[in-house]
């Protein structure tokens, strides 16, 4: 087994030039995960809002798909967040996305056992990670429902308890922005095993699993920045890959390992060139935050799954439909070997897996 360098994202405001950058979650004990969201601190901007708007990333992934209220994209995390809906609709109001509340039967907050009552406590971290989820599933898919599941605390069992809950009442994606270390046991690594669901987790260095399970797609970060080009925007690599201890699946082909390799597709992460999401502070007032880490590719790419709404085969797709993402060839410029685990190239790499998206295409069969 060879395992590589950890995500650059991970490591805190070197990382990312001219951005403070703190984790919202604490570290985690064993047999527990932490959430990946890191908080830009120093940014501010006309209006109170850093960061790319909902309309910005739209653009940047062509994402012209809204969804349907039928399909629900389902974020799954930790503890309590209080003002989960009203801070929702902050951002979705902001940038002229339909209202999606208990009312009008898009919005649910359950509780692990799916039930709209007995909600965790709130811990501030791990609701900073719920709104930033919440919000970006709403950019990809602003049509779809939006199942808000909390588990009762960041212990593996429970998440994926979590887990098993969203995808038996019905999810068509569930979004996990979370992770812990090592190799969990068999009713762990079970739960995420949801045929024909989209199952999404952010890769990171202290998030080896679920990211490294076969039976979800693993989500890596990027640097993105407007350019005057074709696409108006330009990607490069941001963090690294790694190589696991499981099964390679069948629709992975790279040789330099020759177990599952992590990641399958990317989006944004660089802090530095982070994303608008409104969520609590410490103060316990909310307000519009700027965030990074691949806690957002997590969530947004569980609502590009969302706007396809059609059958999903794990991560094969990805792998099938390569002309339908956006290639990313270059960054970050690590140190490893293969070289590609850590670098972007043509093709398949570590750092982006097959690309981010370039509309939904290749985020399941119509």
């Amino acid at each position: 087994m060879r395992t590589l360098l950890p995500l650059l994202i991970l490591l805190g405001a070197a990382s990312a030039a001219n951005a403070e950058v703190r984790a919202v979650c604490a570290p985690a004990t064993a047999a527990h995960a932490r959430c990946s969201a890191l908080i830009v601190t120093n940014r501010t901007a006309p209006g109170g809002i850093a960061g790319y708007t909902a309309g910005q990333l739209r653009d940047a992934y062509k994402i012209t798909a809204e969804g349907s209220i039928s399909t629900v994209v389902a974020v799954v995390s930790a503890f309590g967040y209080n003002n989960a809906e009203a801070d929702l609709n902050v951002y979705r109001t902001q940038f002229g996305l339909p209202a999606c509340t208990t009312a009008n039967g898009c919005f649910k907050k359950l509780n692990q056992k799916g039930r709209q009552k007995h909600y965790p406590f709130q811990n501030i971290g791990w609701a900073e990670e719920q709104a930033l989820n919440l919000d970006m599933a709403s950019a990809m898919c602003p049509k779809c429902s939006l199942w808000l599941l909390e588990a009762k605390t960041n212990s593996m069992l429970n998440l994926a308890n979590t887990v098993r809950t969203a995808a038996r009442l019905g999810a068509h994606a569930i979004a996990n922005a979370y992770g812990g270390n090592g190799r969990p046991g068999r009713r762990v690594q079970n739960a995420y095993h949801q045929p024909g669901i989209a199952v999404t987790a952010s890769a990171g260095s202290f998030n080896v699993f679920p990211a490294s399970s076969n039976y979800v797609i693993a989500v890596g970060g990027t640097h993105l920045v407007p350019a005057d080009n074709a696409r108006g925007w330009l990607e490069s690599g941001f963090g690294t890959g790694a190589c696991t201890t499981f099964d390679k699946p069948d629709w992975q082909t790279d040789t330099g390992c020759a177990k599952r390799t992590v990641v399958d597709v990317a989006a944004v992460a660089d802090p530095a060139t982070g994303v608008a999401a409104y969520g609590p502070q410490s103060s316990g007032v909310s307000a519009w935050l700027t965030f990074g880490g691949t806690s957002v590719g997590a969530a947004l790419i569980a609502g590009v799954y969302g706007a396809n709404g059609g059958a999903v085969e794990y991560a094969s797709d990805l792998y099938a439909h390569p002309e339908a993402l956006f290639d990313i060839v270059s960054g970050p410029g690590g140190s490893c070997s293969p070289s590609y685990l850590c670098n972007a190239q043509a093709g398949y790499d570590g750092p982006t897996g097959m690309g981010t998206p370039n509309g939904t295409a290749a985020f399941g069969e119509p």
